[in-house]
């Protein structure tokens, strides 16, 4: 049934070579049929996990077809004689057609191989690892990224990044040593559930009230905060998961630095209200058939650049929790990068976490295994928030007073889930 549907897709885009431009909405909608038809599997967090569920080469060959008739039969319509909600589906498609293609091709070759069955010591172990880390890359950030592009980016966050650390240290008055042992002081942390869940909303309702600073948006849905109870969870401090904010207290003291910054990237500015757009956009047929994680996370990550803005972030240790988790974000790219594309040992990505990471050498192999584990993942956030942060700085400069920060986030989320690459062209016209 499956491939007679396909069949009969590529049949009837085969009679007809040229096409007019009142026929891309039958051609859109064959285009999401089709596409359906194929039963792709759902793209997974681990690549281990993606590469068992590729399918089987007679059902990959199917694939090509399809995704090559659709390249081919793009070439019928001029993008510019589109109405926009059209131009936006033309460039998804031939974005994703691209995409595919690149998948289908790795895909033939890792089921040409006489044993095709992944390890789990990272994509650089495996044939053509370099070449799938290049696509998860491109896959994960809705960009067209370079390996090499997304190291270099690395590097300069980290330096950013310790900056701002190295700036609140320095207004302490005390030496890197003093500093970072005060850090450690048990009047950061407490294992009290109650007081946390207070912190917590206690947060939320600063940043509501001072929500419409920056922000066009007033009435979000409800956001219940609550602790977590999934221990698979427990290596991340929280999460959002169906309009709940989740903080995970367990085995260990909860750390009173993270409850600005978390607020803000999992709730409100972050997740959930984004989440809260994203529902009531009238997205097409196409756009409801994809979901970009580089937007998602990138924007949540920029949402903590925002915290004073927000009546947060009121004492320097209150900021310092945004950076001391935002180095980490920073070191995972280059770190991931070298480990999956350059071939880095376990050891010297050891060295790069030690060089650039001072008192979370606790963390360090778990977050070496994660980047293993889920290569070019972690690299969403930086990227993304990166991408807006440029953005925002090139309309300042081009708009000067007439800057309007309400109008500039409106325009990232208008929208909904796009490639950050389109997302671009939205907001800088």
């Amino acid at each position: 049934m499956r491939h007679l549907a396909l069949f009969v897709f590529l049949l009837c885009f085969n009679t007809n070579k040229t096409r007019p431009q009142t026929d891309f909405d039958a051609f859109s909608n064959r285009f999401v049929s089709g596409y359906k038809a194929l039963h792709l599997p759902q793209f997974s967090l681990g690549f281990v996990q993606n590469l068992q569920s590729i399918q089987p080469i007679d059902s990959v060959r199917l694939q090509q077809a399809f995704f090559e008739q659709i390249k081919l039969q793009l070439k019928s319509f001029n993008p510019a004689q589109l109405t926009a909600p059209q131009q936006q589906d033309y460039e998804q498609i031939t974005y994703e057609t691209a995409l595919n293609l690149e998948r289908i091709t790795l895909e033939k070759e890792w089921l040409m191989l006489p044993d095709h069955q992944p390890g789990d010591d990272g994509l650089y172990t495996i044939p053509n690892g370099k070449q799938w880390y290049a696509y998860f890359l491109k896959k994960w950030l809705g960009a067209d990224v370079t390996p090499d592009e997304a190291y270099q980016f690395g590097l300069k966050e980290v330096e950013r990044v310790k900056g701002h650390i190295e700036k609140i240290r320095v207004g302490t008055g005390m030496s890197k040593a003093a500093f970072y042992k005060h850090l450690n002081d048990p009047v950061f942390f407490t294992n009290n559930r109650d007081s946390i869940q207070q912190a917590f909303e206690h947060t939320k309702s600063v940043i509501y009230a001072h929500l419409d600073r920056l922000f066009s948006l007033q009435s979000i849905p409800e956001l219940t905060i609550k602790p977590g109870e999934n221990k698979n969870l427990a290596q991340t401090p929280g999460y959002y998961d169906g309009k709940t904010f989740y903080y995970n207290l367990f085995d260990h003291p909860y750390n009173k630095r993270q409850f600005d910054w978390l607020f803000i990237h999992e709730g409100v500015p972050g997740h959930h209200y984004m989440e809260t757009l994203n529902e009531r956009h009238n997205n097409s047929e196409v756009q409801k058939q994809f979901y970009y994680l580089g937007l998602s996370e990138g924007w949540a990550a920029y949402t903590e650049e925002l915290g004073k803005h927000l009546g947060v972030y009121k004492t320097p240790y209150d900021e310092l929790g945004k950076w001391e988790w935002d180095i980490v974000r920073s070191v995972r790219v280059p770190m991931e990068v070298g480990i999956n594309y350059y071939g880095w040992t376990d050891e010297q990505a050891l060295a790069f976490w030690k060089k650039n990471i001072t008192g979370q050498d606790d963390i360090a192999m778990r977050e070496i295994a994660r980047v293993k584990r889920w290569p070019a993942q972690s690299i969403t956030y930086k990227y993304g928030a990166l991408q807006i942060m440029q953005w925002k700085a090139i309309l300042q400069k081009r708009e000067g007073s007439l800057f309007d920060i309400k109008h500039f986030h409106d325009k990232i989320l208008q929208h909904g889930s796009l490639p950050i690459f389109m997302v671009k062209k939205n907001v800088l016209g």
